[in-house]
C-alpha cells in the first residue's frame, strides 16, 4: 500500500496535487486536492486486465475545458455544503429565512455556484493508505448559515474498498449533506452501463417536483419498472422507463448505521461494485444530461448512459421537508458520514 503525490496543475497561483493511492491487488484511485476530488480510478476485470472505471481527467485543464464547465457533470467531485437540489434557493432555520445563490433555474444544486467541489482543499496523508482532505468553509458562503469545518477522508483497503468518511462542524445551525459525485464504467468505458445489472436494497423513493426538487412524498416501487431490489438490466429499466434513471433511492436507516444499499455488476467485465452508507438517501443516476462531447485526455468517451453514480446523502431539498432526517446540524454538533465503495472481479 503506498500514497504518490505529484502535481496536478496550477489554479490561481495555487499548486494543485494529485495523490495515487494504490493497494498489492492493483487498485489504485488517484485523488486530486481540487474539490477533493476522485479522477480515476483502476480496477482489475476478470481477466486480470487493470482499467480506469472512473469519469475524469488527467490533468487540472479537463475540470476547466469549455464543453464540460457548460455542462457540469461533476466528475468525482465532494460535493456540499448540501447535494441535489433546494426549491426556489432558500429555507428557514430557527425562523429566519436564508436565500442561497441560483445555479439550477431558480433552485440551488450542489451547494451553489462555487461548492466544495470547486475549492481548494489542504491534503495531509496520515499514513500508506489514508489521504484526508480538509476545508473550512465561511459563514454565508453561498448564503448558507455558520462557519463550518469540514474534512473528508479516503482510506483504500486490501480488500478493495475505497472507503470515504465525512465530518463536519459548524458555529451554527446549518444544513449539511455531502456526498462524492463519481461515475462509474465497470467496462471502463467500452460500452455504456445499460448491459450493468443493478441491485438497490429499497421498495421506496423520493417524489420530485417538475424543477427537480423533492417533495417530501415518498412512493413505494414494488413491482415497477424502478424496482430493483431484485437486481435488473438498466438498459432495460431504461426502455421499460422512456428515460435514464435520476431516482432518490430511500432507505430505512434511523440510526445512520452503516449498511448495503446496493450492487452494480458486469457480466462483460466481470466486475463488481458494491455500496455501503450510512446516509438515508441514494440518488442513481445514469448520466442521461451528461455531454457525447466530454473525452479523457487519451480520448476515454464519456456522455449519456456512459457513467452511473451512488450519490449517498441526506434528503434533497432537505432543508425545506419537515422531518428530513439529519438534514439540520446543530451549532457545535458533528455531522457524520460514511460511504464505502468496495470493488470486486
Amino acid at each position: 500500500m503506498s500514497i504518490k503525490k505529484t502535481e496536478f496543475g496550477v489554479l490561481n497561483s495555487n499548486k494543485i496535487d494529485l495523490f495515487t493511492i494504490t493497494n498489492s491487488n492493483g487498485v489504485e484511485v488517484q485523488i486530486t486536492n481540487y474539490g477533493a476530488t476522485i479522477t480515476t480510478i483502476k480496477v482489475p476485470n476478470s481477466k486480470g486486465i487493470i482499467e480506469n472505471i472512473a469519469c475524469g481527467f488527467d490533468t487540472l485543464d479537463g475540470y476547466f475545458e469549455k464543453t464540460y464547465v457548460e455542462n457540469s457533470p461533476y466528475f468525482g467531485g465532494t460535493i456540499g455544503r448540501y447535494c441535489s437540489q433546494i426549491k426556489d434557493s432558500k429555507f428557514s432555520i430557527n425562523d429566519k429565512e436564508y436565500t442561497l445563490n441560483k445555479n439550477c433555474g431558480e433552485n440551488n444544486l450542489h451547494g451553489g455556484v462555487t461548492g466544495f467541489d470547486k475549492k481548494i482543499w489542504k491534503a495531509e496523508q496520515t499514513n500508506d493508505s489514508v489521504l484526508k482532505m480538509t476545508l473550512y468553509s465561511k459563514d454565508l458562503e453561498e448564503g448558507f448559515p455558520g462557519n463550518v469545518a469540514v474534512s473528508v477522508t479516503f482510506t483504500l483497503t486490501e480488500e478493495n474498498a475505497l472507503r470515504i468518511d465525512y465530518s463536519a462542524t459548524p458555529d451554527q445551525d446549518t444544513p449539511l449533506s455531502l456526498t462524492n459525485h463519481t461515475y462509474f464504467n465497470l467496462d471502463a468505458f467500452s460500452n455504456t452501463i445499460e448491459n450493468h445489472i443493478a441491485q438497490v436494497n429499497t421498495h421506496k423513493k423520493q417524489v420530485m417536483d417538475n424543477t427537480g426538487a423533492g417533495t417530501g412524498e415518498i412512493e413505494d416501487v414494488t413491482n415497477k419498472a424502478d424496482d430493483l431490489t431484485k437486481g435488473k438490466k438498466i438498459g432495460d429499466v431504461h426502455e421499460a422507463m422512456n428515460d435514464g434513471f435520476e431516482h432518490f433511492y430511500v432507505f430505512d436507516n434511523p440510526n445512520f448505521d452503516l449498511q448495503e444499499v446496493a450492487t452494480i455488476k458486469s457480466k462483460t467485465s466481470g466486475r463488481s461494485l458494491t455500496v455501503l452508507s450510512s446516509e438515508p438517501c441514494m440518488l442513481l443516476y445514469t448520466g442521461k444530461y451528461t455531454s457525447d462531447e466530454i473525452k479523457r485526455e487519451n480520448g476515454e468517451q464519456y456522455g449519456k448512459y456512459r457513467g452511473f453514480c451512488c450519490e449517498t446523502h441526506r434528503y434533497q431539498n432537505g432543508p425545506n421537508i419537515e422531518n428530513s432526517p439529519g438534514t439540520i446540524t446543530k451549532a457545535g454538533e458533528e455531522f457524520k458520514s460514511t460511504t464505502i465503495f468496495k470493488f470486486g472481479w
